[in-house]
């Protein structure tokens, strides 16, 4: 899911750097250093002021699409001191929603309020099935993860499948930790508005985001939405992005094919390619390799409220090459914008 602006008062650009660990030809051994390089790269993030990390969750991948988001936030939270984390998004379904509520409060306490989490449904029925859920129940089991979620967080006794239960400590964040919907249908904005709780749309959805208002009205309760502009590519830092793409441009690919090959006919998402070979990811423009002068001038289209969000690690690329996207970006582009705060 891509990263996303508030609908509200226009801001400057926003900035993100995007973490989901892939590489289809790791060993254990490449992908400590790979897990590594990201927290070192999170923190170079963090002291240069950057907007937020941003993760996301998938399961049973053969190129290790990360698993476990809400652990590798924890790492960063050790290594930064002002980033935020946004897991967007953290398959909120397949956990128990008890511990849940402890895992996301102790994360708040942590890091002072930086973890923000985006609760979706997911898209694939293998990851429901790996956990012991019924992919048919899944908008009942969202429905309890959040509720329990937000019951939990009060730090008072709360009714629970049939018992008395408390969970402790209280997050850091009052009155709970900052917690969105996300999703691109009518009845992810429904919850969300029944709920009191701000929408995270995962594709330029402007009639759904007038949806979700209309429920709020109804239900009495206060919305914001989240939404990515018309296009927000993924971005890589490069002095000669052809040699980039000659090099690089199969990770990138990879990336994309796999991620579009979870989808269901008819999803919508801000972050799907429909390319099938290099040259046509590279036409179509959902994952971009620009030269600084490139980035600065695409900050400038974006206008106020875009966002920015590099992925330096996309696809397995090399560790080295990363790197030097993240220097370029840090160096050459984040001077030149008015950067504002994360979501």
């Amino acid at each position: 899911m891509p990263a996303a602006q508030p609908i509200g008062p226009p801001t400057a650009p926003t900035t993100a750097v995007r973490f989901n660990l892939v590489d289809p030809t790791a060993t254990p051994e490449s992908l400590s250093r790979r897990y590594r390089a990201a927290i070192d790269m999170a923190a170079f993030a963090d002291d240069r002021g950057m907007g937020t990390i941003q993760t996301e969750e998938h399961h049973g991948a053969v190129n290790g699409w990360l698993p476990s988001p809400l652990t590798f936030a924890g790492t960063v939270f050790g290594a930064t001191r002002q980033i935020s984390v946004t897991v967007a998004a953290l398959l909120a379904p397949l956990y128990d929603p008890l511990r849940l509520a402890e895992d996301i409060a102790v994360l708040d306490l942590l890091s002072g309020g930086r973890l923000i989490t985006v609760a979706g449904l997911g898209s694939r029925r293998v990851e429901y099935a790996a956990h012991g859920k019924d992919w048919r129940w899944r908008g009942k089991l969202q429905d309890e993860a959040l509720e329990t979620l937000l019951a939990a967080w009060t730090g008072e006794p709360f009714g629970y499948r049939g018992r008395t239960v408390r969970v402790t400590p209280r997050p850091y964040t009052q009155p709970h930790p900052p917690l969105y919907v996300g999703g691109s249908s009518r009845l992810a904005a429904r919850r969300a508005a029944r709920l009191g709780l701000p929408l995270f749309l995962n594709a330029h959805l402007p009639d759904l985001a007038a949806y979700y208002q209309a429920r709020c009205a109804e239900y009495s309760t206060m919305g914001r939405c989240v939404m990515p502009a018309p296009r927000t590519p993924l971005l890589h830092l490069s002095e000669d992005p052809d040699r980039t793409w000659a090099t690089y441009g199969q990770h990138l690919l990879h990336e994309a094919r796999v991620h579009a090959s979870w989808q269901a006919p008819g999803a919508r998402s801000g972050a799907r390619s429909t390319a099938d070979d290099v040259d046509a990811l590279r036409r179509e423009g959902v994952y971009r390799v620009v030269t600084p002068h490139e980035c600065v001038e695409l900050a400038g289209h974006l206008g106020e409220g875009g966002r920015l969000i590099l992925h330096p690690l996309c696809g397995g690329i090399p560790v080295e090459e990363g790197w030097s996207s993240l220097h370029l970006f840090a160096s050459a582009v984040l001077p030149k914008i008015d950067a504002a705060p994360a979501l």
